[in-house]
């Protein structure tokens, strides 16, 4: 049985480095320092909405029918995938969701524990 790649230190939380590659089939064994790219480290929920955007073609009405969420949850969910790749959404202007909002999308399921807290973090820098 396979298992998804750890990407994240459970004690720390610091990114995964992978130093070890085996084939298979050969036997061969490749040690060393390999970098995996920044998709790797994004969460399931993150990689699947980036998977039902693309399938969308961007379009954010169809992917707030697919995802049965609402405008400002895709807008804060892509915002979060590009933070996650490492780039800027436009810093202090982006919008700041209040904590009720946040409660909100947690209790309907459209956010996860872990997304709430960082909402949370974010909103009281």
């Amino acid at each position: 049985m396979q298992h998804n790649i750890i990407t994240i230190c459970a004690v720390c939380g610091t990114k995964l480095e992978v130093t070890e590659l085996h084939c298979c089939r050969c036997d061969t064994t490749y040690k060393g320092h390999f970098k995996l790219d920044k998709f790797s480290y994004l969460t399931p929920e993150q990689k699947y909405f980036i998977e039902v955007f693309l399938k969308c073609r961007g379009n954010i009405k169809e992917v707030e029918k697919e995802l049965n969420i609402s405008y400002p949850t895709v807008r804060s969910k892509l915002d979060d995938v590009i933070c996650s790749l490492g780039y800027d959404v436009g810093g202090n202007e982006k919008k700041q969701t209040n904590k009720r909002e946040v409660l909100e999308l947690l209790s309907q399921g459209v956010i996860t524990y872990e997304e709430a807290i960082k909402m949370m973090k974010e909103n009281s820098k």
